[in-house]
């Protein structure tokens, strides 16, 4: 299995406890990437690409955050190397973000009227029995 992409510079401690992990969800990736998209929208597509990045950037944070079982070296080590997505986590330590699926949801740019994604509308908010995709990364709602 080839393993994940890296710098010269060895990695810190605590690489060899998180790596299998990142494998698993780099071959996952791999997978998303080749899995054929006919029969299926465009934007439906990247939608397993966007959930493993969520999926790869939320592991690290909870480790680092939550748990607290890596050192601040290492999360900045995977930072760096691009393991983790920087602005979403920096996202997910804001109070009403803790959820975010994508940094394209809360992107006014994108949506017609200028307002956040459907996926950010909370379930509260919502008719019942209706169901929501968000276009861009075909989140059911992020906003709790």
């Amino acid at each position: 299995m080839p393993k994940v992409k890296r710098s010269k510079k060895p990695p810190p401690e605590g690489w060899e406890l998180i790596e299998p992990t990142l494998e698993e969800l780099e071959q996952k990736m791999r997978e998303a990437e080749t899995d054929p998209h006919e029969g299926k929208r465009k934007v439906e597509a990247l939608w397993p690409i966007f959930k493993i990045h969520h999926q790869r950037s939320r592991y690290i944070f909870d480790l680092f955050y939550k748990r607290k079982a890596i050192s601040r070296e290492l999360y900045d080590y995977c930072l760096k190397e691009h393991i983790a997505d920087p602005s979403l986590i920096a996202k997910w330590k804001k109070q009403g973000y803790e959820n975010l699926c994508c940094l394209r949801c809360i992107q006014t740019r994108d949506t017609n009227f200028g307002t956040n994604c459907v996926c950010r509308v909370p379930k509260s908010k919502m008719e019942e029995g209706k169901i929501v995709e968000c276009v861009h990364c075909g989140c059911r709602g992020c906003s709790g």
